[in-house]
């Protein structure tokens, strides 16, 4: 049950968010940071070396996915993904839990564990938590997550009590079953905080925070779950300041699922150090960028003859080559994939630029400053209701 080599240290913090090093073995990354999704291995669309010129420190990849293809025996030939794949950097892998809410038509959760019906073939396939380290370990990620037991945010917590409870509490016992059965000196175990939308005191995410102090010292990080499922944005914000509040400050936190670029600084405002999320590659494939003034929907007519580049300035390699708004709004139409890569490079980059400005921000003093830049400039007058109410709970006006 080793711990791993994983290294934390907090270098500033600020009623804005904290400045963090998290040392693993292909990278020191630097916090805040977003984790681009590669589900499979690779993010969609992107060639290696694209990957490697965004320099990602981090990225997640899907153990329940993986494990469908290539398969274990595939990964234990080429001693983990990083030999497969040729990607240099950390990965950071999911243990399959989220499929139990993504994919609940095909799923039975008891106590052993999680059978699937795969979507490849039909087999039913039993995800225990044993088994879940086990492929991860084959995986060779630099971060392994716990299996958890997820329940949807839209559970009504009166009448769906019980089976929060069950999760909650079964969440525990999995991960303790996780720890026992990691035994790799070279990866890392994150815990994973469930509780669904219960922030009152003693109450289910208060219960799942309590074991997270009795074993911290047997995970590297811990990762805050079960949101960005259809809960209000309003319960959103309470229940990651309340987690950020009550974690260990000695560990990383990790924000499940959540890479909209005002959730991001919101949250990193907030005090979360690590994020993930599809949205920038998947809207990206459908021509939506991300730019300082908020989203630009590149397929609109108004984009047909526009000089100029998604955002003057950028680095990335979309608009450091000049791609104009016009060419990317003509493959776009024309439905040529091209278009919808280059887009979703841009937006890659954003968010991984966006954490790197905010890190520096929090590091120089200004985060406050930072956070109401770039909530103004987004939102364009219009902040929502949550956003507000957010940064007053640190005392932000805004």
């Amino acid at each position: 049950m080793p711990v791993g080599p994983l290294k934390f240290e907090i270098q500033k913090e600020s009623t804005f968010g904290r400045a963090t090093t998290v040392e693993l073995p292909h990278n020191i990354i630097q916090t805040p940071v977003f984790m681009p999704v590669g589900t499979q291995g690779t993010l969609k669309g992107i060639t290696t070396s694209q990957i490697q010129d965004l320099g990602p420190k981090i990225m997640l990849s899907n153990t329940f996915f993986l494990n469908l293809r290539p398969g274990t025996d595939v990964l234990d030939n080429f001693s983990g993904l990083h030999n497969f794949s040729g990607i240099r950097t950390n990965f950071l892998t999911d243990s399959g839990g989220f499929q139990m809410v993504s994919l609940l038509d095909l799923t039975e959760i008891t106590e052993q564990g999680v059978e699937f019906t795969s979507p490849v073939d039909s087999k039913r396939l039993m995800l225990t938590p044993e088994e879940s380290i086990r492929t991860q370990q084959s995986i060779g990620s630099d971060v392994m997550m716990a299996l958890d037991d997820v329940v949807s945010a839209e559970l009504d917590p009166v009448k769906d009590k019980a089976r929060i409870e069950e999760a909650t509490q079964r969440t525990t016992r999995w991960l303790d079953r996780c720890i026992s059965a990691h035994t790799s000196q070279t990866q890392t175990l994150f815990g994973i905080c469930q509780g669904h939308l219960d922030i009152s005191p003693n109450g289910f995410r208060d219960q799942c925070i309590q074991v997270m102090h009795q074993r911290k010292d047997q995970m590297g990080g811990i990762a805050i779950g079960g949101l960005s499922g259809g809960e209000t944005k309003s319960t959103f914000w309470r229940v990651v300041r309340h987690c950020c509040v009550n974690l260990p400050q000695d560990k990383p936190r990790y924000l499940m699922g959540v890479g909209y670029p005002l959730d991001v600084v919101v949250c990193a405002a907030l005090g979360v150090d690590m994020f993930d999320c599809v949205y920038a590659t998947r809207t990206g494939r459908f021509g939506t960028a991300f730019s300082y003034e908020g989203e630009v929907n590149l397929t609109r007519e108004a984009f047909s003859s526009q000089k100029g580049t998604i955002v003057e300035g950028c680095a990335c390699e979309t608009c450091a080559k000049g791609v104009s708004r016009a060419y990317l709004n003509c493959l776009l139409k024309e439905n040529e994939a091209t278009g919808g890569v280059m887009v979703s490079i841009h937006n890659v980059h954003f968010l991984l630029q966006l954490m790197r400005d905010m890190r520096q921000a929090i590091i120089d003093g200004k985060s406050e400053e930072f956070v109401q830049s770039f909530v103004t400039k987004w939102c364009q007058g219009k902040i929502p209701e949550w956003v507000v109410e957010a940064m007053q709970s640190l005392g932000m006006k805004i």
